[in-house]
């Protein structure tokens, strides 16, 4: 955990800004850039990249999984520039958080795994560079997106120990646990042998 060197109404503010950029639906705004419909009557619904790539337009997602890991980033990045590391965090968790339950979307976001890589990588690249390492190994192995995001989640505590980023512990392990919550679906999939391969339609 960081040294905390700012008041409470300080942090808060972080965190609502925070909060604000990480709710821009990028997906959403994406897929009608495109002209490729509405997200939301599209494959799972979710607004992330995965639900994206159904589509079929692979330029599409890849553009939705940089804005949606550049907002976890820069809300890294702005508040650390500007604050210190105490905001930086409360700033990521929030965009994070902003991302699974937007306020414009009444609450009902993405599962928040670009934008969660995208903040570990502006917090402390080496450990965002070993979950994605660890999504991508994971994901050539399975085919599958949810179990490679959870495995990456999971490992994130251990690589920011092993690493040396110690005191964003427990910002991983808030953000880990969130995103198992969000994939509390995907899990029970999981389980039955029901969840659909990256790229299925």
């Amino acid at each position: 955990m960081p040294e905390i060197t700012h008041t409470l109404p300080v942090l808060l503010i972080w965190a609502a800004l925070g909060y604000l950029l990480g709710s821009v639906p990028f997906g959403i705004l994406v897929t009608k850039a495109f002209g490729l419909g509405n997200l939301r009557d599209i494959g799972s619904g979710n607004i992330g990249t995965t639900n994206v790539l159904r589509t079929g337009s692979k330029g599409a997602a890849a553009l939705t999984l940089i804005l949606d890991g550049g907002k976890g980033a820069a809300a890294v990045l702005i508040g650390r520039a500007v604050a210190g590391e105490d905001a930086a965090q409360i700033a990521g968790l929030m965009a994070f958080i902003g991302h699974c339950f937007p306020i414009w979307l009444g609450f009902k976001g993405g599962k928040g795994v670009a934008t969660f890589l995208g903040l570990l990588l502006a917090l402390a690249w080496p450990v965002g560079i070993a979950c994605c390492l660890t999504w991508l190994v994971t994901a050539l192995v399975s085919r599958i997106s949810s179990l490679s995001a959870l495995v990456s989640a999971a490992s994130s505590t251990f690589w920011m120990l092993f690493l040396g980023a110690g005191n964003a512990f427990f910002l991983g392990i808030a953000t880990t646990l969130l995103v198992f919550w969000r994939h509390k679906d995907n899990i029970r999939r999981l389980r039955a042998g029901e969840e659909p391969k990256i790229g299925a339609k």
